[in-house]
């Protein structure tokens, strides 16, 4: 079956215009299951090199050069602010564009080859080490076995260091979501009902020893729908606890139990095409996010605690 963006390029040549060959490449990226973000600010960048460009300029006709031309334009030209991020973005954005084009036949040259990437080396994020998740998840389980047990701790915070979860996807766990017919094969669905975000819809296994924490929090909370029928800035109070009492410097959050879960997996050997789809991110997004794994499997310094 041929797919809505295999059209689109099919109506796509050499002689084509700049703007119907972006508007053909945005129907890919969507194909592709791009976040809309992403679509939205890779779109916005290429519309600015048709601003630089003659209008009437087919894509055949474009060379290193101009788009060498552009670059230059627009960071010391232009008199617009244009963040180190934003430009190595556009630089990204447009040797995407091109690849797309080249990839697919409709140039045989790629113009943007040679256009120089240069990287925003951005900071790292935080993350636990194995001596601190082991404290961390040592206060949960004496929350669980206190004299007034509560295993809401435990349950939160195992999840969360298991599945890599953000916390938009936490909050919006029913218990229909979860799949434990098989005790020692727990999957945990991830939906969305703004079918915009469809495509982070996933489903990620979770630590069978989870499971015993859970049935008990069930029966403490007697929880009826909502896995975790808290508000936001709760469930962030809840984790703060566990982090100041293990005696963590850094302030434990949603995000730093999604990176250190990535990062477990990515130092474990996991496939890093499984690791993206856990996290529910799109290949594009994954460039960034796997070299800052690398960077952070590597030892490299983190990010410090404000």
């Amino acid at each position: 079956m041929t797919s809505q963006s295999d059209s689109m390029t099919a109506h796509v040549t050499e002689n084509t215009t700049l703007k119907p060959a972006i508007n053909a490449w945005t129907v890919y990226l969507d194909d592709q299951g791009c976040s809309p973000h992403t679509v939205k600010a890779f779109k916005a960048d290429m519309l600015l090199v048709t601003s630089y460009l003659p209008p009437d300029r087919i894509i055949g006709d474009i060379t290193t050069i101009e788009l060498n031309q552009f670059l230059d334009w627009m960071q010391k030209i232009r008199r617009v602010p244009c963040s180190p991020k934003s430009y190595a973005r556009r630089i990204t954005s447009i040797k995407a564009f091109f690849n797309w084009l080249h990839q697919y036949g409709v140039l045989g040259q790629n113009p943007a080859e040679q256009v120089i990437q240069r990287s925003v080396i951005s900071p790292l994020p935080l993350v636990l080490n194995p001596d601190e998740i082991a404290a961390t998840l040592e206060v949960a389980q004496s929350y669980r076995h206190a004299k007034k047990p509560d295993a809401r701790y435990y349950t939160l915070l195992k999840l969360l260091l298991d599945t890599g979860i953000k916390k938009s996807e936490c909050l919006g766990i029913s218990m229909h979501h979860l799949e434990m017919e098989d005790p020692e094969n727990l999957i945990l669905f991830i939906r969305y009902a703004n079918p915009t975000y469809r495509y982070k819809e996933r489903k990620i296994s979770i630590n069978p020893e989870w499971l015993k924490a859970y049935q008990e929090y069930l029966i403490q909370y007697d929880i009826k729908d909502s896995v975790f029928p808290w508000s936001q800035r709760r469930l962030e109070y809840l984790l703060e606890d566990l982090g100041n009492e293990a005696g963590l410097e850094k302030h434990l959050s949603f995000d730093m139990c999604r990176w250190t879960c990535v990062l477990t997996d990515y130092q474990a050997g996991v496939e890093h095409n499984k690791i993206r789809q856990k996290m529910g991110i799109s290949k594009i997004q994954w460039r960034e996010i796997g070299m800052k794994l690398a960077r952070l499997a590597h030892g490299e310094e983190q990010s410090k605690p404000k």
